[in-house]
């Protein structure tokens, strides 16, 4: 059984103006997501700026997400690292936690090959009982989880059951789809490619767009495994101008500024991120009022 199945949020991590993490934002968040619909909470992500979080911080938040939520929605720890045994160690913690999973980054920056990948992904889930969902986002990380990997993985492995696509690769999900057979959980890591990824056997999102439109992101899952595809397809493309508006610029920075418009936590960022150009501030006004959440 998929850890989730719809759309899960890859939630932000909210900052006071000093830097420090705005837990009474946050526990907001995590209640507009839930009252909303949103299918689970993935937090200390990409999206969560979780590479300028310290670890302390890291597992705090990882920590006081769980509690909140408090089992109504599956909770997903991002405890993917560059260094094996700091994942190890982000990993078994998180464990303690009550989360319902891990999504593990593929290393950055040090771009292993596939048998390191192998190797790095096999002793992190050694080390855990959680179910795991592989992330493989290779514009950030120079590091692209080929097809045949993630199958081995996912073969070998009893407890990782899953991949988080998001190379925008659609040639490269097919191959992986029809490799896997339908024995892994396959979902969208491009909110402008749920559609598609459904299509091919898909679970679902896990989403930048659910954070300002969780219940319309929801939508386009529900509505697709509800056999209404074409009603999903029209959620899907209406959202596409949004969806390019809040990556016209580096997530989570447009993701962050959008939340900041509505009201529902300030815009603040670690560096080296930085606040948006002002004409990709009007641009990302603009598409939410299109989309008629501002």
């Amino acid at each position: 059984m998929a850890i989730f199945q719809g759309a899960g949020v890859a939630i932000v991590t909210p900052f006071h103006e000093d830097g420090s993490v705005d837990y009474e934002k946050f526990a907001e968040l995590v209640e507009f997501q839930i009252q909303n619909g949103t299918d689970a909470i993935i937090v200390c992500g990409t999206t969560g700026e979780s590479s300028t979080l310290t670890h302390e911080e890291h597992l705090d938040v990882i920590r006081f997400c769980a509690k909140t939520v408090n089992g109504r929605v599956p909770v997903i720890a991002g405890t993917g690292s560059n260094c094996t045994e700091t994942a190890v160690y982000l990993s078994t913690e998180a464990e303690k936690f009550g989360v319902d999973g891990l999504l593990l980054v593929s290393p950055y920056y040090n771009k292993a090959t596939q048998k390191g990948l192998f190797e790095h992904y096999k002793k992190i889930a050694d080390s855990v009982k959680l179910p795991i969902i592989l992330y493989n986002v290779p514009s950030r990380t120079g590091c692209n989880i080929l097809p045949q990997t993630v199958v081995k993985l996912c073969s070998e492995v009893h407890n990782i059951v899953g991949v988080k696509e998001a190379s925008g690769n659609i040639s490269q999900i097919t191959k992986l789809a029809a490799l896997a057979q339908g024995k892994i959980d396959i979902y969208s890591g491009n909110d402008d490619q749920i559609v598609p990824i459904l299509s091919l056997g898909g679970k679902g999102v896990i989403s930048v767009l659910s954070n300002v439109a969780p219940k319309q992101t929801h939508d386009i899952c529900a509505k697709f495994f509800a056999g209404d595809v074409e009603g999903s397809c029209k959620e899907q493309l209406r959202a596409i101008e949004l969806c390019d508006a809040l990556f016209c610029e580096v997530n989570p920075i447009p993701v962050k500024t959008a939340l900041s418009m509505m009201g529902k936590c300030g815009g603040t960022l670690r560096r080296p991120l930085c606040e948006m150009e002002e004409a990709n501030v009007e641009k990302l006004r603009n598409a939410m009022k299109n989309y008629g959440i501002l």
